[in-house]
């Protein structure tokens, strides 16, 4: 790793993506730095999904976390719908019927 931005990238992957660390730097620092970025990707994406951080209370940040470690974000929205789609699959969060997840023009024929 000669360059800047090759040691960035690789402390960007030690910090977010449970890559190896790089040479130099302290793992506890790190450790601690890494754990705070989690945080704040888990209040980003519970801005984006408040009812299922209300349901799942006080299990939402060790779910998060838990789900989270050695996925690199893409975009807060898209970490909403993955964590969603993991929770269902897992069952922590009941799936919607069916014809609840069709488009709004299709739930009015049913009424």
């Amino acid at each position: 790793m000669s360059s800047l931005g090759a040691r960035q990238e690789a402390l960007i992957r030690a910090l977010v993506a449970d890559g190896e660390l790089p040479p130099g730097f302290n793992a506890e620092d790190t450790a601690v730095a890494s754990v705070a970025l989690i945080r704040k990707r888990a209040g980003e994406v519970a801005h984006h999904l408040p009812m299922v951080r209300h349901t799942l209370g006080d299990r939402y940040l060790e779910l998060f976390t838990a789900w989270a470690v050695g996925r690199p974000k893409t975009s807060s929205h898209a970490d909403a719908q993955a964590f969603v789609a993991h929770l269902q699959d897992s069952g922590e969060l009941p799936r919607r019927p069916w014809y609840r997840r069709l488009p709004v023009q299709y739930r009015r024929l049913r009424q």
